[in-house]
């Protein structure tokens, strides 16, 4: 059986993205197709919107719709995965000077941490969560897996950022 290709929209919406991570499309393709294949996704063809953005698009929809003020990492909006056609996975949406601030504090790439939300933010429209303790490990130990297959370190070594921002 073939794996199923999954089809992404990326709207950049903050000018930084672009000189950020190279081969802004490429990364994100690699990340969000290692998500879906790990996670075991047999479905029709996934859609996949990614909206890159800053600190003020996010926190706008960090309040909008989840009630938080300030702004998050990563958002995940699950999709329609029901009815034909193609299978709308949902949208994730990052922000710039979050994900850049984080990765100096960690001391790790921006370019890793990057691969670390893209493929959280993939996971959680696929039903992953890290509500409970159990969800938690089992989300992690997937995520670390998949960064491994990517050659990107354990995400989750002491001091490294959490991740956050699952809208329902």
């Amino acid at each position: 059986m073939t794996e199923p290709v999954l089809d992404i929209d990326v709207n950049i919406e903050a000018v930084g993205w672009s000189k950020m991570i190279l081969d802004l499309e490429k990364t994100i393709d690699a990340a969000a197709g290692a998500a879906v294949a790990a996670a075991g996704y047999t479905g029709r063809n996934p859609e996949l919107s990614v909206l890159l953005a800053d600190d003020r698009r996010l926190a706008e929809l960090n309040e909008n719709w989840r009630g938080k003020a300030g702004p998050t990492n990563v958002l995940s909006f699950p999709g329609d995965v029901e009815g034909p056609g193609p299978v709308m996975l949902g949208d994730i949406a990052l922000a710039l000077e979050t994900l850049m601030a984080e990765a100096a504090v960690a001391g790790i790439s921006v370019s890793a941490h990057f691969n670390h939300l893209v493929v959280h933010g993939v996971l959680h429209l696929l039903g992953f969560d890290h509500e409970t303790d159990r969800e938690a490990e089992e989300m992690e130990s997937l995520e670390t897996k998949i960064l491994g297959e990517l050659g990107i370190a354990d995400p989750y070594a002491a001091g490294q950022p959490k991740c956050s921002g699952v809208v329902s």
